[in-house]
C-alpha cells in the first residue's frame, strides 16, 4: 500500500477515517493498480500491502512514510478498513481458488463506482438496518435504497405512508396527498385524530402528515 501515504499524508487524518471512509480510499488505490496498461487483474494480499507501507529491507537512510511509533494504530485502522470491504463483497477470493490463500480481488461492484461519490452513497445505505423500517415499507424501499436511488427509497416511503393511512381512515381512493392528510387529521372530524390529545398537539399532527406528503411524496 505504498500509495497510501500519497493519498492520505496526514497519518492523524488517516487514523481519524471511519473503517468505511478509509476503505474507500483503499478501494480506489486498488483500482488504479488494475487500470495500469497491459497488466492483468491483480490479487490483492493484505500483509503484503501492508509490507509495501513499511518495507524491511531499508536503503540507507530510509524513512517509512508514517512514524514508526504509530505503526500499530496505522496497522489496525487499515485492517479495519480492508475487513470492511471483505463485509461488503467488494474484495472477493478469486474464483476458482480453494483455501490456503488470503489473496482476494476486486468485486464486479466495486469495479462499478464512478467516483468516490458514488462509493460513498454506497457505504452510507449500509449503515441503515433494514430491521429499522416498517415491515410494509421494508421491501421496495430497501431494494431502492441499497441502490443509493435515494429519491425513488422516499418517493416509495411516502406512498406507502399515504395508503396506509387511506385504508386506517377509510376514506375513498379519491382522497390522496395533502387533502388526504388533512381529512384524516382533521383536529375535530378526522377520524385518525386523537380526540384526548391538546388542540395544538392535533393542528401539528395533521400538519406533520400533510408538510412530508406535501414536500417528500414527488422525486
Amino acid at each position: 500500500m505504498f500509495e497510501l501515504p500519497h493519498a492520505i499524508p496526514d497519518p492523524q487524518v488517516l487514523l481519524n477515517l471511519q473503517p468505511e471512509e478509509l476503505g474507500g480510499k483503499i478501494l480506489f488505490l486498488l483500482r488504479k493498480r488494475n487500470a495500469q496498461p497491459n497488466r492483468a487483474p491483480q490479487d490483492f494480499i493484505f500483509a503484503n500491502l501492508i509490507d509495501d507501507l513499511w518495507p524491511t529491507n531499508y536503503l540507507p537512510n530510509y524513512q517509512p512514510p508514517y512514524p514508526t511509533q504509530m505503526r500499530g494504530e496505522i496497522d489496525l485502522a487499515i485492517s479495519e478498513a480492508w475487513a470492511w470491504l471483505i463485509a461488503q463483497a467488494l474484495l472477493v477470493p478469486r474464483p476458482g481458488v480453494h483455501g490456503g490463500t488470503d489473496s482476494r480481488v476486486l468485486s464486479r461492484r466495486a469495479l462499478k463506482f464512478e467516483n468516490e461519490t458514488d462509493f460513498a452513497n454506497f457505504a452510507i445505505s449500509r449503515m441503515f438496518p433494514k430491521e429499522a423500517l416498517h415491515p410494509r415499507l421494508a421491501d421496495k424501499v430497501w431494494s431502492a435504497f441499497m441502490r443509493s436511488e435515494f429519491d425513488v427509497a422516499v418517493l416509495q416511503a411516502m406512498k406507502a405512508v399515504e395508503v396506509s393511512v387511506r385504508e386506517a381512515a377509510a376514506l375513498p381512493n379519491s382522497n390522496v396527498g395533502v387533502s388526504l392528510m388533512r381529512a384524516a387529521f382533521n383536529p375535530t372530524t378526522g377520524p385518525l385524530t386523537d380526540l384526548l390529545a391538546e388542540a395544538a398537539e392535533k393542528e401539528a399532527r395533521a400538519n406533520l402528515f400533510a408538510g412530508v406528503i406535501g414536500s417528500y411524496k414527488n422525486p
